[in-house]
């Protein structure tokens, strides 16, 4: 019976639709929490330079916030001083350019926020930037010259899947002065499963530390878990996270 049953057409075909969703399933957690994480580090940002402007805190503010972040959250790298200095350039790149305001965030960002208590946190729109990994913003804004320029690199991102190595080699090559006022509407979907995009976002170690800040074992067990993370991994980030807690930021 057990071999009929695998034989059939009927049922390798539901397998493989099963697979499918899937892959599908740990992808789409794997882009909520990185734009969730995206948004953290563009109001984090916000912080870092309205907080430096105000209260004339120099370099050394980045330095002791640094520690004391990662005395609390040990082994995050998302807190060493030279990431909360990439997210203060991050921000101030994108901050005082409209552009950024009128790009379309997406319903899969969206439901990330729309989902967190509310009153909790001030948001600015951030949008497809929050749609592609930590990685892929740091080679943009490190290689763009305008956002429009960076812009165009996020929006073919998406489009085509691209992994952080083609990225640069596109920045580099000068697809934006080759192509950037041809640019065109497209819709935003979720990365192909078996693409490099998808791959680099299911495996981005900064999703993997920005997970262990969560405050719910439950809930970070689940995202990792849908993320295709090994046993060992999930057991590692939820130790980190009280157990009778129940805060839920996704």
């Amino acid at each position: 019976m057990k071999a009929n049953l695998i034989l059939t057409k009927e049922y390798k075909k539901w397998l493989a639709e099963l697979k499918q969703k899937v892959r599908n399933t740990q992808l789409k957690a794997a882009v909520k929490v990185n734009s969730e994480m995206l948004l953290f580090y563009w109001d984090l940002g916000a912080d870092i330079v309205a907080k430096q402007a105000k209260a004339k805190w120099g370099e050394g503010f980045l330095t002791q916030l640094s520690k004391d972040l990662m005395e609390e959250f040990p082994g995050m790298k998302g807190f060493s001083k030279r990431n909360l200095e990439l997210i203060r350039q991050w921000y101030l790149f994108y901050s005082e350019n409209r552009l950024i305001s009128q790009q379309p965030v997406g319903p899969i960002a969206k439901q990330a926020v729309s989902q967190l208590p509310s009153g909790t946190i001030k948001r600015q729109p951030v949008g497809q930037i929050a749609l592609i990994p930590w990685g892929h913003n740091i080679a943009i804004i490190s290689k763009c010259k305008n956002t429009g320029e960076a812009l165009f690199y996020v929006r073919n991102t998406l489009e085509h899947n691209w992994s952080r190595n083609v990225l640069v080699h596109q920045i580099e090559s000068g697809l934006y002065k080759r192509e950037g006022k041809s640019l065109t509407n497209f819709a935003i979907t979720l990365p192909k499963p078996q693409s490099d995009l998808a791959q680099q976002t299911l495996k981005n170690p900064y999703i993997f530390d920005f997970l262990s800040i969560l405050k719910d074992r439950v809930m970070v067990k689940r995202i990792l878990r849908q993320c295709g993370y090994p046993p060992d991994k999930t057991k590692m980030a939820t130790e980190l996270v009280p157990e009778k807690a129940n805060y839920d930021l996704l």
